[in-house]
């Protein structure tokens, strides 16, 4: 009968700890040293599709050092929706020593990875930024906007000062066979 009693109070100090004794919300629109801006909590989406955006944060003793690492961020992210590589490298290793009951079973897993990240943004622009002084650190959030129609320009011109090169050297052949021809003439 005691022991019933004392696990009954040792389950009820459990869920009282473990559920509180009152409703905490967490308020993840505002921290210690000011707002957290709404566009950083849910940045906007194009229904469009001809605009990526990524919001993201930073901190640094240096104002600037905090704005460059936050806008640097976003730019790498805006990267990752365009195209990523990844590498990814899984091994599995078991080995049984011993025998019958005294064996023992060895297994080892070892997973890498590795991403990857080469973009041009031409055009790719902040859009908007708070920063925040919380003692001596201060916190930079950056929206960075990136408009598809840039990228989709930088690839047609691409492709055209492809083409452009490809024919330069298919005339440049053709007139070095011409001059074959004229000497095979001689």
């Amino acid at each position: 009968m005691k022991n019933l009693i004392l696990s009954t109070i040792l389950l009820i100090i459990i869920l009282v700890s473990f559920f509180g004794c009152g409703s905490s919300t967490v308020n993840l629109s505002k921290t210690d040293s000011g707002e957290i801006p709404i566009w950083f909590l849910t940045p906007p989406n194009d229904p469009n599709n001809d605009t990526l955006f990524s919001a993201k944060t930073a901190t640094s003793r240096d104002m600037q050092i905090a704005i460059d690492k936050a806008t640097t961020d976003a730019r790498t992210e805006i990267s990752r929706q365009i195209e990523v590589n990844v590498q990814g490298l899984q091994k599995k290793f078991d080995e049984e020593v011993g025998l019958g009951e005294d064996s023992q079973l060895l297994s080892q897993f070892t997973q890498a990875s590795k991403t990857v990240v080469s973009q041009s943004l031409i055009g790719s622009k902040v859009k908007d930024n708070k920063i925040i002084k919380d003692g001596n650190t201060w916190r930079s959030y950056v929206l960075v906007e990136y408009p598809l129609g840039a990228a989709k320009k930088l690839l047609l011109d691409k492709i055209k000062e492809n083409e452009q090169l490809y024919t330069r050297f298919r005339a440049s052949e053709t007139f070095k066979e011409l001059e074959n021809e004229v000497q095979r003439i001689k």
